[in-house]
């Protein structure tokens, strides 16, 4: 049985400059998927990014330390709510592979 999903990291620059980059993809699905589920992302000084809960036991985060950085806002989150690294599902965009490679495992994320 595959471990739940605990955390959705989406990854992204923040500010205006970067907002239609190709970068911001993992920003660009943390938004979606709050306005689809009605959520609202709140800064959290503590959590080096914007963050919100997604149902029980589970959040997500955009981190607003720059790509470079994003660990710092993942591992913020995922040791204060002990999240294991195989619970984070980490959005970002595919600039470090060609197109159509990777290992790409079937993710479920249920929300209710």
């Amino acid at each position: 049985m595959a471990m739940p999903i605990r955390l959705v990291a989406g990854l992204g620059n923040p500010g205006r400059e970067y907002a239609r980059t190709r970068h911001n993809a993992g920003f660009w699905f943390v938004d979606a998927l709050a306005r689809k589920l009605s959520l609202t992302l709140r800064a959290e000084k503590k959590f080096f990014g914007d963050v919100c809960r997604l149902d029980g036991d589970a959040w997500m985060v955009k981190p607003m330390t720059f790509m470079n950085r994003s660990g710092q806002a993942v591992a913020a989150l995922s040791g204060f709510y002990q999240i294991k690294p195989e619970e984070i599902l980490v959005v970002h965009d595919e600039l470090d592979l060609r197109a159509g490679e990777g290992d790409r495992p079937a993710i479920t994320l249920k929300v209710h």
